[in-house]
């Protein structure tokens, strides 16, 4: 991650509405039913990551969560969120950051990452990633990520595939892993895209 892919991410959401992305959810609803299992109170802090201008915090605000933050690459990407949402938007904190070199300055109940992980494929950039979730995160995570049968590349960048047993492994350290599953998305342009979602509570060490 770096100069070029802020470049790269910051052209992606100047060129292409959000309606036009491979990745765009009108409903993120395994995202929510995960948040959901959780059984947690309004106030918990959920971070978004790699959140852009997807959906999921629109429902998270209309279900009367007050502790939000979204974090992504791309201030273009945020931007759109923040217009789209209007004064709701000065209800959450918004974080422009490449994730492996986010420094954390709280906690979080719910780390939420739907297609970042998945674009880290060296093992430093891995390494630097779990140093960010094991200092930030205090209650649950959540990844989703390209399934072994899913895309090898997406916008243009290669990808990590990866099986519910690899993800346990890159983060059993200081994760339990909860539960998995796989889902398809299907495009705008009528692909379908094979996701692995995982649910990950932190270990108490």
């Amino acid at each position: 991650m770096g100069d070029l892919q802020k470049l790269h991410w910051e052209k992606v959401y100047e060129t292409k509405k959000s309606k036009e992305a491979s990745w765009i959810q009108l409903v993120p609803q395994t995202s929510l039913n995960f948040i959901h299992s959780y059984h947690l109170p309004k106030t918990a802090s959920i971070i978004d990551v790699g959140g852009g201008d997807s959906n999921l915090v629109d429902h998270l605000l209309d279900e009367g969560f007050t502790n939000l933050t979204v974090l992504d690459i791309s201030a273009r990407a945020l931007d759109n969120a923040k217009q789209r949402l209007g004064a709701k938007a000065e209800k959450v904190t918004w974080i422009v950051s490449d994730i492996i070199s986010f420094e954390p300055t709280t906690t979080y109940d719910v780390w939420h990452d739907r297609a970042t992980f998945h674009f880290l494929t060296t093992k430093e950039q891995i390494e630097k990633y779990i140093k960010v979730v094991e200092r930030s995160v205090k209650g649950y995570m959540i990844i989703a990520t390209f399934s072994e049968v899913g895309p090898e590349k997406c916008s243009g960048l290669d990808v990590q595939q990866y099986s519910d047993e690899k993800l346990e492994t890159i983060f059993n350290n200081r994760f339990l892993k909860l539960h998995c599953i796989t889902e398809d998305h299907i495009t705008p342009f009528n692909t379908t895209q094979n996701f692995l979602f995982c649910s990950f509570k932190k270990r108490n060490i």
